[in-house]
């Protein structure tokens, strides 16, 4: 059985597709539109993950996401129209795992959803942080044991080059790796200056990912030096 998520935001268009999308997944669905109604409900069901909109009617949604916190430890996930640092800031420090700006990608929060879900009820434990198998950020999920790699849930087909190279790429993230460092790293062959095999695996990566060439997400340039990825 799928887990429930409770979706609170006064604006029901929203919330209603939000649902829409999660129940695809065969997720559990609770609605509020108050952050009182929100309270009422967790109170009475067993939430396994909250959406909060920060734009309530009756309390803003860094107030009830402190109130939740006084009780309950499951993931909570900010939901904003605004894009000031300040505020992201704060819903993280008050005790939100993570913070999506409206407008935004459904197929996103639903990524973001799994992602938190992974974390709190399967990847806490020693014994997996300790292995660091897998690299779950901003909707790309990539297990190295299992060898697969999802995009906002949906499975991608990489060569084995490709998956190593990302994986690589994954595993020294916020690091710059140079052109030369990935290729003996996944081709275990000297590098020539003249190689240009690294650039065009990459642009096929990026192709895959969905990648736009001059605002890539995942796999950003930093041009004379080599590739990184800090989503």
């Amino acid at each position: 059985m799928k887990e429930s998520i409770l979706i609170v935001d006064d604006e029901k268009e929203i919330a209603d597709l939000i649902e829409l999308y999660l129940k695809n997944d065969s997720y559990t669905i609770c609605k509020a539109y108050s952050a009182q109604q929100a309270l009422d409900i967790i109170e009475k069901e067993t939430i396994q993950l909250a959406l909060l909109d920060v734009m309530l009617p009756d309390m803003n949604g860094f107030d009830l996401c402190k109130k939740i916190r006084e009780k309950y430890m499951f993931p909570i996930i900010m939901l904003t129209a605004k894009v000031n640092d300040l505020d992201k800031i704060t819903g993280l420090t008050i005790g939100a795992d993570d913070y999506i700006t409206k407008p935004f990608n459904p197929l996103e929060v639903v990524a973001r959803v799994k992602t938190q879900l992974r974390r709190y009820t399967c990847y806490n434990t020693a014994d997996v942080i300790n292995s660091a198998e897998y690299y779950d950020s901003g909707g790309l999920y990539i297990c190295h044991e299992a060898h697969k790699c999802e995009l906002y849930g949906k499975e991608l087909s990489l060569t084995p080059i490709e998956f190593d190279i990302l994986w690589y790429l994954c595993e020294k993230h916020g690091k710059v790796v140079t052109s030369e460092e990935l290729f003996e790293a996944v081709w275990g062959e000297k590098y020539l200056n003249s190689n240009n095999t690294v650039m065009a695996h990459i642009a096929r990566l990026r192709e895959k990912l969905g990648e736009p060439p001059r605002n890539p997400k995942f796999i950003k340039t930093v041009w004379g030096v080599g590739y990184k990825i800090d989503s």
